[in-house]
């Protein structure tokens, strides 16, 4: 589906037989970017699930909390002053600016007892403020950086080398392994610190790990394919509404629909403004506002 329907019997020849036509160009190119919106697509979606549970935040996407901007912030540093652009090299220069934004939003959003939720919400609204700013004073200010970023601050799957899946492909992984992993902890962390410390589970060891499997998934997902919004909000606000809060369940489904969710955005891009295409970021955001203001008019209900 695209600027030109090819119908599905072509689509099939095409898998099992590619040759030099059209069809076969256009599937041939399809193959990678799909396998990319399946591997973003779930670590954007376990990202949120993680960073709402151990936050205890239903607002808590790792966009919100400075995460994909920490990791733009870096990239984008590298390419001005280093001149590194690779996708090998921007994932390790991606992990320590997510790193660093997590932990300034936690200082900023702790009052010495413990995250608020609300406090965590507006440490990582300013944060991702101040370093947005900076990222669009040194884009501005490198005419030569800007041509480049421009076009990957969005959000995009198309145009991305397939070499870029092998190189975030541990990364997302790991990331992965270590956010189910997790699950059972998240799940006694959801009944406040204290049951959780009287069920056995460690508070402190639980938070550590969901926010560094939450850096990693959203660091690699940045270096790969640019800060994607939204998707680690809306998809486990979705999931929820069948699973409930049992986080085993959720951190599975959530696994499987953000894929689902980042390539129907990818689909509706394609066909919404043919022959052009709607960069994936843009649809998403369309697609999440919605449903950030559900969640906020639930977290006041509740």
């Amino acid at each position: 589906m695209g600027n030109k329907a090819i119908p599905v019997g072509d689509v099939w020849l095409s898998l099992l037989n590619p040759g030099q036509t059209y069809a076969d160009t256009v599937v041939q190119s399809r193959i990678p970017r799909t396998v990319l919106g399946l591997l973003i697509g779930a670590a954007l979606a376990v990202s949120g699930v993680v960073m709402q549970g151990i936050t205890r935040n239903p607002l808590g996407d790792p966009g919100l909390l400075g995460v994909n901007v920490g990791a733009a912030a870096a990239i984008v540093t590298a390419v001005a002053f280093f001149g590194i652009g690779s996708a090998a090299t921007s994932v390790w220069i991606a992990l320590p600016g997510a790193f660093l934004a997590v932990v300034v939003v936690f200082l900023l959003g702790s009052n010495g007892r413990g995250s608020n939720p609300v406090r965590l919400v507006l440490a990582g609204a300013v944060v991702s403020a101040v370093i947005a700013a900076y990222i669009q004073a040194l884009s501005l200010s490198l005419p030569d950086v800007f041509d480049s970023y421009r076009y990957w601050v969005v959000g995009s799957l198309a145009g991305r080398d397939p070499g870029v899946i092998t190189q975030v492909l541990p990364f997302i992984a790991g990331g992965l392994l270590l956010a189910f992993a997790i699950t059972p902890s998240l799940n006694a962390l959801a009944l406040g610190d204290d049951t959780a410390t009287a069920l056995g589970a460690n508070i402190l060891r639980t938070r550590v790990l969901g926010a560094i499997a939450t850096t990693v998934l959203c660091a690699a997902s940045t270096a790969a394919v640019g800060p994607i919004g939204f998707v680690g909000l809306a998809v486990p606000h979705i999931v929820r509404s069948f699973t409930g809060d049992d986080h085993r369940w959720l951190t599975a489904y959530s696994a499987l629909l953000g894929p689902v969710l980042l390539l129907a955005a990818d689909v509706i891009g394609r066909l919404i403004v043919a022959p052009q295409e709607l960069m994936v970021g843009v649809v998403t955001a369309f697609i999440g506002g919605p449903i950030l203001l559900l969640a906020v008019r639930r977290l006041r209900a509740s």
